[in-house]
This record gives structure tokens, C-alpha cells and sequence, in this order.
């Protein structure tokens, strides 16, 4: 079977991060800013449920925007001072490019990137 390209995702996890990661006001901007530098058309409305409260350790943010061609997802660890971003997308975008504006907003520690085509196979 052939395989073809369904689509590109990076996966960033940052530490030490900045205030932001605690701002759900930040968190949209993040997302608004993002879709402008990779070139995204945002999908509805940015959602930023906080929760995990029972515990120190889970409790923070998570962020959700929808994009034309996909999503934008991270989840932020008060207690850590840490951002865990996804951006996938069926069109092709700078993955460098989203990383270092990532680790620029939040003023994180980059600590792993990882960079992944995603294949679907041709039933033809």
C-alpha cells in the first residue's frame, strides 16, 4: 500500500515558564498569535477550561483552538511552570517557526520537540 501525507505535528514541552501559562487572557492571545505567524485560519472560539483543582500537581489550563485544517492544543502545569503544546494541521507550516514563538510567549526552557509527518494510506 502507498502512503500519503495526511498531515504535520509538533509536539513542544517547555519548563520554567513565564506568568502566561497562569492568564487564560494570555492563553487566547497565544493561540490568536500563533494562527497568524503559522499562517492558521482559527476555527470557532479558543477554549481554556482550567481544572485538575483536587490536586497541586494538575491543576491549570488547557487551551483548544480549532484551525481550518485542524487544531492547537496544550495543556499548562502551575505547579511545574510547564507548557505542553501540539499543533497539528493537515496543511504543511514552519514547525521551527511555531516553536520558537512558543518559546518566546512563554518564556520557557525548550526541553523537547518533536517534529512528525503523518500518513494515512491510499486505498486507490
Amino acid at each position: 500500500m502507498d502512503k500519503t501525507i495526511f498531515g504535520y505535528e509538533v509536539a513542544i514541552d517547555l519548563i520554567n515558564c513565564n506568568e502566561r501559562i497562569k492568564i487564560e487572557e494570555e492563553l487566547h492571545r497565544y493561540a490568536k498569535e500563533l494562527c497568524e505567524v503559522i499562517d492558521m485560519k482559527p476555527f470557532g472560539k479558543c477554549q481554556t477550561p482550567y481544572f485538575g483543582e483536587k490536586s497541586e500537581i494538575t491543576k491549570g489550563y488547557s487551551l483548544l483552538q480549532f484551525v481550518e485544517t485542524s487544531s492547537i492544543t496544550g495543556h499548562f502545569s502551575e505547579h511545574y511552570k510547564s507548557a505542553h503544546i501540539n499543533i497539528f494541521s493537515c496543511k504543511k507550516f514552519d514547525m521551527e517557526r511555531a516553536t520558537l514563538f512558543t518559546k518566546k510567549f512563554f518564556g520557557g526552557k525548550l526541553i523537547t520537540e518533536n517534529c512528525l509527518v503523518r500518513y494515512c494510506t491510499d486505498n486507490n
